[in-house]
């Protein structure tokens, strides 16, 4: 074994490139003809002989190299490779601490936008633009503390946008996560239990069957125009997400079929799914036929199915229905939206109809017993079936509806575009 004095006088013989000098446990000084001393240690992993280097004499003096042998010995008995632990020590020692916070995120959002939706893409940089750039956006990723954080998202809770803070933490979290491997602690944690509790938004809808229908039967009195009054008859009975019935379009009716056919680019989703993923198809029973052919001649040539008033080339906007609503008296009771909460929760609890089904019909991803990440069976035999019960059933109830209720909006006369 060595010992200190024998360390400082080893030298290497001049006819040799070096000589190394034996220790105990497969380590070794190594003395090269320059007068070089290195701390080495040979080892064996996966039946395969390899070297440390545990470093430098006199700066890394005989005590220290033998802690750090048995350190070695130690990951070797673990089965980990004390060469690759070493290499990834050093990595994380050379990321830089001047990063700030704006460039990790900048970074993190280019790598995962790859795989989102333009729209979710935009949403998520404008949030961080106006929330959390302006704050800790240059200061080092390292330097931040949880409270700081806190801080700019209790900014954007004195706005009143709860929901906005909430996703600003999720953000933050994500973030910390892309830089978890860098050795960058985890300091989101607790600042949830301090935010202004929020719960996800739920949409206003009516799934009591003599109320809703009410709703019905206030929705076939409705003396505005014709265009929004069929959109209001179409919502209930195929509940669709609001942007995919504004922007219906009469190419995508397939009449002799009794098919909607929604492409994959409009459905909401992953960037990936809208370019490569199957369109949404949507059954359409009887009455939907109908009302669709009684639509037709009053929208021109217009290639929407619920053309704009003024704009033939546009959808009708996003208030037309939500207006309606409330000059009919439900606007606080029942939302656009909230129409799909209406269909699925009646269709299980009063026609008892398959829950898979049903989640086919919404566009909903589904997690099968396979592990499968989307079930991509669309049922549409069984949901052909269910949409015609539906809408027998919603004709049911909207005529047990015994008193009419008057609107007090639109029109008296049905407007042709």
């Amino acid at each position: 074994m060595l010992t200190d004095s024998l360390c400082k006088s080893a030298t290497c013989p001049s006819d040799k490139p070096h000589k190394r000098f034996s220790d105990s446990g497969g380590m070794y000084l190594e003395v090269t003809l320059a007068g070089g001393k290195y701390w080495r240690l040979k080892y064996r992993l996966a039946n395969k002989e390899k070297r440390l280097a545990l470093g430098v004499y006199p700066a890394t003096s005989l005590k220290m190299a033998r802690l750090k042998r048995d350190e070695a010995k130690v990951l070797i008995g673990q089965g980990q490779d004390p060469s690759a632990v070493q290499k990834m020590q050093k990595q994380s020692r050379q990321q830089p601490t001047s990063t700030t916070f704006k460039e990790i995120a900048l970074d993190w959002h280019k790598t995962k936008s790859s795989g989102w939706s333009e729209s979710h893409a935009e949403k998520t940089m404008r949030q961080m633009e106006r929330d959390l750039f302006p704050l800790i956006g240059n200061r080092p990723v390292r330097a931040i503390t949880g409270n700081e954080i806190l801080f700019a998202l209790k900014k954007v809770e004195e706005r009143g946008a709860v929901e906005t803070a909430d996703r600003g933490l999720m953000i933050c979290r994500q973030i910390w996560e892309y830089v978890a491997l860098d050795g960058i602690p985890d300091i989101t944690r607790g600042i949830k239990a301090k935010l202004k509790p929020y719960r996800g938004k739920h949409f206003q809808a009516i799934i009591e069957p003599v109320e809703f229908g009410k709703l019905l039967l206030a929705i076939d009195q409705y003396k505005g125009g014709i265009v929004v009054k069929t959109a209001l008859q179409l919502a209930p009975i195929l509940f669709q997400r609001p942007g995919n019935l504004r922007a219906m379009k009469w190419d995508q009716i397939d009449f002799k079929s009794a098919l909607w056919t929604i492409p994959a680019a409009n459905m909401k989703g992953t960037k990936d799914r809208k370019e490569n993923g199957d369109p949404h198809l949507v059954p359409l029973p009887t009455q939907v036929v109908k009302l669709l052919r009684e639509l037709k001649p009053f929208v021109g040539t217009s290639e929407f199915v619920f053309r704009g008033e003024r704009q033939a080339s546009k959808p009708i906007s996003d208030n037309s229905v939500r207006a309606a609503l409330y000059s009919l008296g439900f606007g606080k009771s029942q939302s656009w939206h909230g129409f799909r909460a209406s269909g699925r929760t009646m269709l299980a609890e009063q026609l008892n109809e398959n829950v898979e089904h049903l989640e086919a019909q919404l566009a909903h991803a589904v997690k099968d017993t396979n592990g499968t990440s989307y079930n991509r069976a669309v049922f549409i035999k069984q949901r052909r079936a269910i949409m015609q019960r539906w809408a027998d059933y919603l004709d049911g109830i909207k005529r047990k509806a015994t008193k009419p209720i008057r609107s007090s909006g639109g029109n008296k006369k049905t407007k042709k575009y």
